[in-house]
């Protein structure tokens, strides 16, 4: 029986729970140990500040700011946008909504206002259908946040068609609209587009270095200069602010050189892992819904065992998956699990239905 799964080697197990298991490789090691560095809370960490402007470039903003986290990223643009008792418009299973422990109620003070489907994607009617009325009696709509792509819709990558239409009309109502894109680099691979343009319509961007990009910490949020600078405000107060964070920053300059494209080899694989699961009895899943490198999939009814049961059986035969409900699942590949491991993956999970 195996240990606990942090203190096996990473050779004995195929691990998909997410992209974020990833590990710094050699060459990037390298990158963080030459580091320039200096005192960030300055503004003279000169690692930090090539990142900061290197992603602002990226985005197409005017500037960016390196912080600890995704949540922090998405966290300090919903504050910069809104007032207590404001109103957000995201999507089912939007991660600032489920997966950032209550933040938002917590430190912003604004409340949710949940629209379109499950695959985590709306249209700019549901944006207008949705705007709070004018009357004292409701939390005003005041923002819109956008996940592109969506981690609880399957990776699924939201239209850049309809973000334009909820843009014009965002704008019309006078709403600002952010952009949860701690996967956007994913999206900009699988669709062949620049970052820049899909980031474009957006007031602020949030982008993750920690996940398919495989550097060990970090995430940035991007926008007009003066939104970057209350955001830094911001960070200081939710304790984000680094000294030598240079060490860290080279990581993700390295990540971003060279580690952007491959993410075409996590797509790949997760198609290759999703394919022949599809054809498992017991599995339901269509393959045409892998859009980028995450697999979700449920278990068809007469499966006799739950989701959380299927994710420790195959735990015992050397695959790490996550259960992300009572009878769905969740795959992520990455750059450390390469096609064969994806191969041997899919065979495992279609032995633990055989099994059951």
């Amino acid at each position: 029986m195996l240990v606990d799964a942090w203190y096996i080697p990473r050779t004995m197990i195929v691990d998909l729970r997410s992209d974020t298991v990833t590990r710094p490789s050699p060459p990037m090691r390298e990158a963080m140990a030459a580091a320039a560095v200096g005192d960030d809370v300055y503004g003279e960490d000169p690692s930090v500040n090539q990142l900061q402007e290197h992603v602002a470039a990226l985005l197409g903003k005017e500037a960016a700011l390196y912080v600890p986290s995704g949540t922090m990223a998405n966290q300090i643009a919903l504050s910069v946008h809104t007032r207590p008792g404001d109103e957000v418009l995201v999507s089912q299973g939007a991660h600032c909504m489920v997966f950032e422990s209550g933040a938002a109620g917590a430190l912003s003070g604004v409340q949710f206002g949940v629209i379109g489907d499950k695959r985590g994607q709306f249209s700019a009617a549901d944006v207008e259908a949705h705007i709070s009325p004018d009357n004292h009696h409701f939390a005003p709509t005041t923002l819109v946040a956008v996940e592109n792509t969506h981690n609880r819709g399957g990776g699924s990558i939201f239209p850049q068609r309809e973000i334009l239409a909820i843009a014009k009309v965002a704008k019309e109502k006078g709403l600002a609209l952010h952009l949860d894109g701690a996967r956007l680099l994913n999206a900009s691979v699988a669709l062949g587009v620049p970052a820049k343009e899909l980031a474009a319509p957006f007031d602020t961007v949030s982008v993750c270095l920690s996940k398919g990009l495989g550097a060990p910490v970090g995430s940035l949020v991007a926008g007009t200069k003066a939104l970057v600078h209350r955001a830094h405000r911001r960070r200081k107060m939710l304790g984000g602010g680094m000294r030598q964070a240079g060490i860290l920053a080279a990581a993700g300059l390295w990540a971003l050189e060279h580690n952007v494209a491959r993410l075409a080899e996590d797509h790949a694989n997760a198609r290759r892992f999703a394919e022949p699961l599809a054809r498992t009895a017991g599995i339901v899943l269509d393959p045409a819904s892998v859009e980028t490198n995450i697999v979700i999939w449920d278990l068809a009814d007469d499966v006799p065992m739950d989701a959380a049961g299927f994710v420790a059986r195959a735990r015992e035969k050397g695959l790490l998956l996550n259960a992300v409900g009572a009878r769905r699942l969740r795959a992520v590949t990455h750059l450390d699990v390469d096609a064969k491991a994806c191969t041997a993956a899919a065979e495992i999970a279609a032995a633990v239905l055989r099994a059951a």
